[in-house]
């Protein structure tokens, strides 16, 4: 078994297509035509995005839910997807590359206290969701059978 996809419903494809080709390196892989609509898959590496086309507005908290109570790392419901995650080398350049392109909803936040350099922001895409960027996550190697 191996990793697929993520599928996303978006407002609005192209725009959300154009989010994660710019910000996040994807590029078009496919483009399944469904007649009346499309599913348009972005590819970076192993990882796919499968952006549908959908008929209702943004995942965004109501007007005035302050972001703590909204959840600034995403829904945390179950059954709902709380964020998507990646890796940068630098959170700070991200955000400077981002610039007004995306709400931050929480952060950006250092983690020193688990790993030294971890550094965190969580920012929403076009759609509402939430997309969480990290520099210097490293696995505790303490928990492999042979201790390494």
């Amino acid at each position: 078994m191996v990793w697929s996809h993520v599928g996303l419903n978006c407002v609005d494809q192209k725009t959300t297509e154009d989010f994660y080709t710019r910000y996040f390196g994807f590029t078009r892989a496919r483009v399944v035509d469904l007649g009346e609509a499309k599913i348009v898959f972005l590819r970076k590496g192993d990882a796919y995005l499968e952006l549908f086309a959908a008929d209702t507005g943004p995942a965004r908290p109501a007007p005035g839910v302050p972001p703590a109570v909204a959840g600034g790392d995403g829904p945390q419901a179950p059954g709902r997807m709380r964020h998507l995650a990646f890796q940068t080398d630098s959170v700070d350049a991200f955000l400077a590359e981002l610039g007004d392109a995306a709400e931050v909803t929480l952060g950006p936040l250092d983690f020193d206290d688990f790993i030294c350099g971890w550094r965190t922001v969580w920012v929403r895409d076009p759609d509402g969701v939430i997309v969480e960027v990290s520099q210097g996550f490293e696995d505790d190697r303490s928990h492999d059978k042979d201790g390494a």
